[in-house]
């Protein structure tokens, strides 16, 4: 039978790879990479990279453009919903065209595949239509809010207090009212940050992290935030896109 093995690659350092990755990497036939756009070409080349340095003789590399998810889209939920199902249908036919009966094929997944990441799900959906298809393993990965706190020496969590990771789209919903746990926010599109009362809140903020555009700031939200978002416009204006994490932590209670 086919085995896929989904390979978390870290956040941009090609050092964070582990060491069960590399070996992943050694006994893979071919590599599906999924092309995001061209503006993140330099994330295709990293990938290219890790592959020249850790794949066996003989392997395989795809690469072919991702599903596109339709962001003007009123319903999220339904969005994210069909865009699974596309990549579903990409990946399935990537896997039965590209892998052999008795071959390995792997997926990249950036930071941990565990964490914000729909590959699994997408795999899960792809059985669901053909169990008999594949097998599959999750390799995980050094993800960006691991790289977050090491940057910032700093710990996730505070003794005898809880931690929550969340999205930039719920913290807009949702606000940082007071006693809210250590908070680490993801894909946050719209920087949510600066519409929250800063007030009692410290920000570690990193962007690119692990890679050679990496952005890192800290300190009072209040002082901190507007430094954060002429730093975060003029990134993306440099590079075409922004990737980013940050903890918030209350420090009046």
């Amino acid at each position: 039978m086919r085995q896929i093995i989904v390979i978390g690659i870290g956040a941009g350092d090609p050092d964070h790879l582990t060491l069960q990755a590399v070996k992943a990497f050694a006994r893979t036939d071919v590599f599906l990479l999924l092309d995001k756009n061209e503006q993140r070409q330099d994330l295709m080349r990293l990938r290219r990279r890790m592959i020249e340095e850790h794949a066996g003789p003989g392997h395989r590399v795809v690469e072919v453009p991702d599903a596109e998810r339709d962001r003007t889209a009123p319903g999220y939920a339904q969005a994210v919903r069909d865009w699974r199902r596309r990549r579903a249908e990409l990946v399935g036919r990537l896997i039965a065209e590209h892998v052999g009966p008795d071959g390995t094929g792997a997926l990249l997944v950036w930071g941990d595949p565990g964490l914000y990441d729909s590959m699994t799900a997408v795999l899960d959906e792809v059985l669901a239509a053909d169990p008999a298809a594949f097998t599959y393993e999750v390799v995980p990965g050094i993800s960006s809010v691991s790289v977050l706190a090491a940057r910032h020496r700093t710990t996730l969590a505070r003794v005898g207090r809880p931690l929550q990771i969340t999205t930039g789209r719920r913290l807009a919903a949702d606000g940082f009212p007071p006693r809210s746990p250590d908070t680490v926010v993801m894909l946050d599109g719209q920087s949510a940050f600066a519409a929250i009362d800063p007030a009692g809140v410290h920000i570690h903020y990193g962007a690119y992290l692990a890679g050679p555009d990496e952005i890192l700031a800290s300190g009072p939200l209040r002082e901190t935030a507007p430094q954060i978002a002429r730093l975060r416009q003029q990134a993306r204006d440099r590079v075409g896109w922004i990737m980013d994490t940050y903890l918030l932590r209350r420090t009046d209670d």
